[in-house]
């Protein structure tokens, strides 16, 4: 099972709750962009409507761009693919208990491109400066062990 694209901001800006996988309606040269790693999840969100999940603001650029078609939009709104349980679920924990769902990285299952989206909250600014002060205190004490 191999990575294609990640959101590295998403672990930083939000508080993982709790991770989940589906699978993406995708065009073929869609596939074929990722597995080469041209896409971005920076900023994208899930959103429930009508009993459908949409992945909205998540860009995936063109294979080959003469090839592609004129219509194409690279941040179209994609669906997921998840089980009306699921569905239900995750409507429940986005509308009533004001979390965000937020895409951590697109991988493949066998032949099968997935999504890992988390249900999160948001970081406030001082859990984010708490954060980086862990990060360069941990650095330095790494630093200072391994000149001794």
């Amino acid at each position: 099972m191999s990575t294609y694209i990640q959101n590295r901001k998403a672990r930083f800006d939000f508080e993982i709750l709790e991770t989940l996988e589906a699978g993406l309606v995708l065009f073929g040269f869609e596939v074929k962009a990722i597995r080469s790693g041209k896409g971005k999840l920076e900023g994208a969100y899930i959103i429930v409507r009508g009993g459908e999940a949409f992945l909205v603001g998540a860009s995936i650029s063109p294979y080959q761009v003469i090839n592609t078609p004129k219509s194409y939009d690279t941040e179209r709104v994609r669906k997921l693919l998840l089980s009306k349980k699921e569905l239900a679920e995750l409507e429940r924990r986005t509308e009533t208990d004001h979390l965000t769902a937020v895409p951590l990285r697109l991988y493949n299952a066998g032949r099968n491109i997935k999504l890992e989206f988390a249900v999160a909250r948001g970081k406030k600014k001082f859990d984010k400066r708490e954060v980086l002060k862990a990060r360069d205190t941990k650095r330095d004490i790494e630093r200072t062990l391994k000149n001794q």
